[in-house]
């Protein structure tokens, strides 16, 4: 993948499918923490939360935006 942040938008070309996505906070966020190797919704939190004020219903939304980059094709289920 090729990453190139774009004002409020961040661009994802995904080479594998040749589509250009663009991504708003915190999908971007969220693959490059994926990328530093964070394995589970809990160690995604984890990481995420040393840079951000995450609250209670963090896990669920988070679990929704792994989802949609899963529907996107950008990242697999593990």
């Amino acid at each position: 993948m090729l990453i190139a942040p774009l004002d409020e938008f961040t661009a994802v070309y995904h080479r594998a499918s040749g589509i250009t996505h663009l991504l708003t906070e915190p999908a971007p966020q969220i693959l490059a923490v994926l990328g530093e190797g964070a394995s589970s919704l809990d160690v995604l939190l984890e990481r995420l939360g040393r840079d951000y004020d995450l609250d209670d219903g963090t896990r669920e939304a988070l679990a929704a935006r792994l989802e949609e980059l899963v529907e996107a094709g950008l990242i697999e289920r593990a």
